[in-house]
């Protein structure tokens, strides 16, 4: 497996990791390409080091990776909305840095029209908000699909919650910064042309899967293409351990 790291931008977090197959020989005729985003309450007591045997096993399958850091909270430039504009960066980043520093072989096999964006948990609400920003696609790329895994999607309701890890992201309470809220949150993102996979472990205490529910039924009523997958008998962190079920769902809604 071949990993390069790219900057995006000019601060220590604006950066990424490229993963494919070392050997051409090993090269599918097509690459899809994916854009990995990693949860973590948007802290920088995580980082994206915690989907770096995600990223593998996805190059092993056939994949182009592209596994993203981000200015997160407690750091210069981190919370909202500089968070969430460094995923649109790292996004737009697949037309230029990204593009440039693949060999040839790789990037004459890569569909540029059929990005799949993934995150989990805070990554998940990146990961469908970066994709709303964008309305699904870069100037030369095309995002088909999005996979929010255990994911953040009703910020609105966290902070009238008083979830105090939404409340660090977005830098004041709720009822301070009602918009904001709104602003970040993927319930309240208008419709795009993308199709939204949300697969959700039935035993998550982190984040209940009511929630999800009720995003995928609140969007699929706007004109959202949206699906909801519970995944029985498995919790929060089973999507960054390659051998879970909530993994295999994902590498199916991804076509790997």
């Amino acid at each position: 497996m071949h990993r390069t790291a790219i900057a995006y931008g000019g601060a220590n977090s604006q950066f990424g990791h490229i993963y494919h197959a070392a050997e051409e020989a090993d090269l599918p005729a097509t690459m899809r390409p994916i854009v990995l985003i990693h949860g973590g309450y948007w802290t920088t007591e995580f980082s994206l080091t915690i989907e770096s045997a995600i990223a593998r096993q996805y190059g092993e399958r056939g994949a182009l990776v592209w596994n993203i850091e981000y200015r997160r909270v407690g750091e210069d430039g981190g919370g909202w909305p500089h968070t969430g504009r460094d995923v649109v960066a790292a996004i737009n980043a697949l037309d230029g840095p990204v593009r440039e520093a693949l060999p040839a072989p790789v990037a004459d096999r890569v569909d540029w029209n059929s990005v799949a964006v993934v995150g989990h948990s805070a990554g998940g609400q990146l990961a469908v908000w970066a994709t709303a920003q964008l309305r699904a696609q870069t100037a030369n790329t095309r995002i088909t699909t999005v996979v929010a895994q255990s994911a953040a999607l009703d910020l609105v309701a966290a902070g009238q919650a008083g979830r105090e890890s939404v409340q660090a992201l977005i830098g004041r309470p709720y009822a301070q910064a009602a918009q904001r809220y709104r602003a970040a949150s993927p319930m309240e993102q208008d419709p795009f042309d993308a199709h939204v996979v949300v697969i959700h472990g039935d035993r998550d205490t982190a984040i209940p899967v009511e929630l999800s529910r009720r995003y995928v039924s609140t969007v699929c009523a706007r004109g959202q293409s949206a699906e909801l997958i519970v995944v029985p008998e498995e919790g929060h962190d089973a999507f960054v351990d390659p051998r879970s079920v909530c993994n295999r769902q994902t590498i199916r809604a991804l076509g790997l």
